[in-house]
């Protein structure tokens, strides 16, 4: 009696855990943000100047961020790849996400400005090493130029992917070392992190997500030429260093005509290329951002969920 009652209470664990392993969401893509953004989904993010603290043991606990990608600032806070590597590793350890994706996307603020071609070049071993930890995308701040741009997205992409060379830029300059060890935190082969660490949407396959910060006077002027390089997925106005650069000043800065301006020139351009606009959204207007078309913005968890009932997203979050 007592060898029937091991074996119907074993025979039970097993038929749950079976029943949960079935239900358990499967991803489409290793980026979170991509499989949303293809399926029209407004994108919500945690992060950014907050100075994400890089340990093994914050990405444990974020893993299970409500967010559907994480602002890593390397920009204002520590340029530390020991410090992201770790929290990268940390995320792989506390995944899956509930959505079944091994971890929440991360984009990285590096510190390079886009002020120029050459300044760009010398400074693309940094984008390499960032790449390098497992990291889902790179956002280049005050990208001024489309030489600086030019220069950004070719230093990120390995030369095997050839989707718009000769159409803007040229072949990607990036190497493969590296491949190794961020594969085995998006938890496929080195051969597959090949394929897939690329460009989207350029490259309908690629996994990686880049974008521009547009956010002062001389990337203002450049913006639609900015965005007309391929392999930018997304965009923003910076309102707070664009008001620095236009000279605004206040608590109410943002509401400047000029300030307003900006951003309707910065918007019409991402519109114009096919480019995805982010702005700041809060509890009292992400419906209106979403109506207006912003389709990436930091969010608190409250404001993310009113946005996400009001697409009908049903990826589990």
């Amino acid at each position: 009696m007592k060898k029937f009652l091991v074996s119907a209470v074993m025979l039970f664990v097993l038929s749950v855990t079976f029943a949960v392993l079935a239900q358990a969401p499967k991803a489409k893509r290793i980026n979170r943000a991509i499989d949303l953004l293809a399926q029209g989904q407004p994108i919500y993010y945690t992060g950014s100047h907050s100075g994400t603290a890089g340990s093994f043991e914050q990405g444990k606990q974020d893993a299970q961020t409500y967010a559907d990608y994480i602002s890593y600032d390397m920009e204002h806070a520590p340029y530390d790849i020991k410090g992201l590597s770790e929290y990268m590793q940390g995320l792989a350890a506390g995944g899956p996400t509930k959505s079944g994706h091994r971890t929440p996307a991360v984009i990285v603020n590096v510190p390079v400005n886009g002020t120029d071609e050459a300044t760009v070049r010398a400074n693309a071993w940094m984008f390499a090493q960032v790449l390098a930890t497992g990291v889902h995308g790179i956002l280049l701040c005050h990208a001024d130029t489309p030489g600086a741009v030019r220069a950004f997205v070719e230093a990120v992409r390995l030369p095997n992917h050839k989707q718009g060379v000769g159409q803007g830029i040229s072949e990607g300059r990036r190497g493969v070392h590296g491949a190794a060890t961020a594969a085995k935190i998006w938890g496929v082969s080195q051969d597959e992190y090949l394929n897939k660490a690329d460009a989207w949407p350029l490259n309908p396959d690629g996994e990686l997500l880049f974008g521009l910060k547009l956010e002062d006077k001389y990337a203002l002027e450049n913006a639609d030429e900015n965005l007309k390089i391929p392999g930018i997925a997304f965009a923003e106005w910076g309102p707070g260093d664009m008001a620095l650069s236009l000279g605004v000043r206040g608590p109410n800065a943002e509401r400047n005509p000029q300030m307003q301006a900006a951003r309707a020139r910065v918007f019409a351009a991402t519109k114009a290329n096919k480019v995805f606009f982010l702005n700041s959204m809060n509890e009292t207007n992400v419906i209106d951002m979403i109506k207006e078309g912003v389709m990436v913005g930091p969010a608190s968890q409250q404001a993310a969920e009113i946005g996400r009932k009001f697409t009908n997203r049903q990826m589990a979050w």
